[in-house]
């Protein structure tokens, strides 16, 4: 561990914009003249009088505040009890830490002074910086609870749910188009965000997910059983990789060459999975509502195979694209259960088996709850995975959401729980367990208790992971912002409402999708897929664009943009996952990075009229209280005494006081301390 916080503050963000000055000079004078400073003067003042008569064209859903939140989130309690058992759970973990660092003759961390508290607290809870508003209200209070206050806020806020609906999008690989048969999954996904605004309890929302039946429109839980569809081994091995923290994936060809796992006890357990199909045309209905839909879906076979045949002599025609295709396949497509057999790969090689025997399913260790074993084998794996006595699924989300909060995992990496990857700290690891189940698995109020450890609110340090020295989690792991953060900060300081556009929820999509398989007739439904098409398909980023778009951007979260995002874009730049792996985010820095901040979108949509910063700056009467909004719009923090004389320089030698406030926010979005999460 290395204490860096005086080492990686910049000195000024205008040392950067000299250093382009000179060469941008240099590179000038090389071609012709520089005209007189009299001349220059006049330019800009012609310039800067052109650019004030202008009107904004950042759009006007982006521009206007919205009216109220953009959906509801479940509430916390903020009782005095509700809080003291935060603080005294809080404490505890403190106190476990505390008693490390004395064994091993740490010292603590220095405390976060409020501007970083309040900055840290918005991007972990919140995944943006905070606004200006945000920063001076939070300053001007005094009350001893103000802390606690704010991440309670926090908590309860859009903004958690966009921060945590991307933390799980990366996880659970979420994507519109997850592959060519699956046209649209936004109903899933939307899913997902529901549930974290709802704060439903992380053992119900895994449950519902591995065992939900029906189509994407009626149940979109089932999203998660298709995202692998027809690949019954990958399936069981990412769900167990990012449930319980476990990679048996190896197992699948051979016996584990690094790990207890026998490809036999892999195949015993994705036998109680392999009989989930994703065509409804059969099976046993596990209610009467689920036997009228396969009824249904049952009576419109033929009706959608007769379909299938007119669209493809239509395709062949050009009169329909592949797409509508796929649409009337989506409408044929459920998820549901019916018992199969899994046999043994044909060249099984070990003793304890023949190649082509059936496997009897089998969990990987304890036992399946009593409350599941009459149930069906899917049901079996749900309850057994999800059980509370099923410590090693209590333990892999605890150890996720210590690192999505502390940067570092007690077991890192957090996917690979095995015998000889030991934990940093085992006592605090199964502390945390204990924790996560002792609140029933309420994974908001176990983020609440870590936010108000002393631990979590100390200055961030430098984690070395080739090191000799544990990490003991003195204070979070220095770290850059995700690509998501740094794209919801960069859209603070520009909208005034980021919610212009929202993802659609699964009613919506409903409304539009879902098709009638036993009555509809040819026409119907190529009209229904137009009408479908238009709003959620080619029509889908039309809209967006005439609602949010400016330039080549949409300016509204990072949640509710198309993903993954294309490769040329901020966010894929920047090192937003793919979502065909799991967790492919990444935090290298590359040149596009660099050349995105100094020469991007990022300062010029800033300096377009009627965005927040634009605003905020040109209200002030005077160069010293642009200044100090500037520093506190994007750093949350004062200007020094050093850095307020150097930036008055700036603004006194620019061409307008203007294009002095532009070049100072432009170096400041370029400095280390913006990038990263002190």
């Amino acid at each position: 561990m290395t204490d860096v916080h005086n080492r990686y503050i910049p000195r000024t963000a205008l040392c950067v914009i000299g250093l382009i000055a000179v060469s941008t000079a240099c590179l000038l004078s090389s071609l012709h003249a520089a005209p007189s400073p009299a001349i220059r003067a006049a330019m800009a003042r012609k310039r800067a009088e052109k650019q004030k008569n202008l009107p904004s064209r950042l759009p006007e859903a982006v521009r206007d505040q919205a009216a109220g939140a953009p959906f509801d989130v479940a509430p916390l309690d903020t009782s005095v009890a509700g809080r003291e058992a935060v603080a005294k759970a809080a404490t505890t973990i403190d106190e476990m830490l505390q008693h490390e660092w004395s064994q091993a003759e740490v010292a603590p961390r220095p405390r976060l002074d409020d501007e970083q508290f309040i900055r840290r607290a918005y991007l972990e809870l919140g995944g943006r910086i905070p606004r200006l508003e945000e920063v001076k209200v939070f300053a001007s209070q005094q009350r001893s609870s103000k802390r606690q206050d704010l991440v309670d806020k926090l908590l309860t806020s859009p903004d958690y749910v966009s921060h945590f609906y991307n933390f799980w999008a990366d996880i659970l690989r979420l994507k519109e188009r997850p592959d060519k048969q699956t046209l649209v999954f936004e109903p899933y996904m939307s899913w997902v965000k529901q549930s974290i605004a709802d704060n439903t309890p992380y053992d119900e929302w895994v449950f519902a997910m591995l065992t939900a039946d029906g189509t994407l429109w009626d149940n979109p839980a089932v999203g998660y059983q298709l995202r692998d569809r027809g690949m019954p081994l990958p399936y069981i091995d990412n769900t167990v990789r990012v449930f319980l923290g476990v990679q048996i994936g190896c197992a699948q060809c051979h016996d584990h060459p690094f790990d207890r796992w026998t490809q036999k006890e892999f195949y015993e357990l994705a036998a109680l999975t392999s009989g989930t199909r994703d065509r409804q045309f059969g099976g046993g209905p596990k209610t009467p509502a689920m036997g009228m839909q396969m009824m249904g879906m049952q009576a419109g076979a033929a009706n959608a195979r007769g379909l299938f045949q007119e669209l493809q002599e239509a395709r062949k025609k050009r009169a329909v694209p592949v797409a509508a295709i796929q649409f009337l396949r989506l409408n044929n497509t459920a998820v549901n259960f019916k018992q199969a057999s899994l046999k043994l790969p044909h060249d099984y090689q070990y003793d304890n088996g023949e190649p082509e025997d059936v496997v009897q399913p089998s969990v990987l260790w304890g036992t399946i709850p009593e409350e599941f074993t009459a149930a069906d084998r899917r049901t079996q794996f749900a309850g057994w995975l999800t059980s509370h006595d099923n410590r090693q699924f209590a333990r892999a989300i605890a150890n996720r959401l210590w690192k999505k909060m502390m940067g570092v995992g007690v077991v890192e990496p957090v996917d690979e729980f095995q015998e000889g990857n030991i934990p940093i700290l085992p006592e605090l690891l199964e502390h945390l367990t204990d924790e996560i189940i002792r609140l029933d698995f309420d994974t908001r109020e176990f983020i609440r208790i870590i936010a108000a450890t002393d631990a979590w609110q100390s200055q961030a340090v430098v984690y070395d992971a080739s090191g000799a020295e544990p990490y003991l989690f003195t204070a979070p792991s220095l770290k850059r912002m995700t690509a998501e953060q740094l794209w919801d900060s960069m859209l603070t300081l520009v909208a005034k409402n980021e919610w212009a556009f929202q993802r659609p929820t699964a009613e919506e999509i409903k409304d539009v999708a879902a098709v009638d398989m036993t009555t509809v007739s040819y026409d119907s439904f190529v009209k229904q897929w137009e009408s479908f098409n238009e709003k959620y398909g080619r029509g889908y980023q039309k809209h967006i664009r005439q609602v949010a778009g400016y330039k080549d951007q949409v300016l509204v979260r990072a949640s509710e943009l198309p993903s993954p995002a294309p490769a040329n874009h901020f966010l894929s730049q920047f090192g937003m996952g793919d979502r065909d792996s799991i967790q492919s985010s990444r935090q290298d820095a590359t040149v596009p990075q660099v050349l995105t901040m100094l020469n991007g979108w990022t300062t010029h949509t800033m300096l377009e009229r009627g965005s927040v910063i634009y605003d905020n700056v040109v209200d002030q009467k005077s160069a010293d209280r642009a200044i100090e909004t500037i520093f506190r719009s994007i750093l949350a923090r004062r200007p020094s005494l050093g850095e307020e004389r150097i930036a008055q320089q700036e603004l006194s030698s620019a061409e307008t006081p203007a294009a002095g406030c532009g070049n100072l926010i432009w170096g400041l979005l370029n400095t280390r301390e913006f990038m990263f999460i002190q």
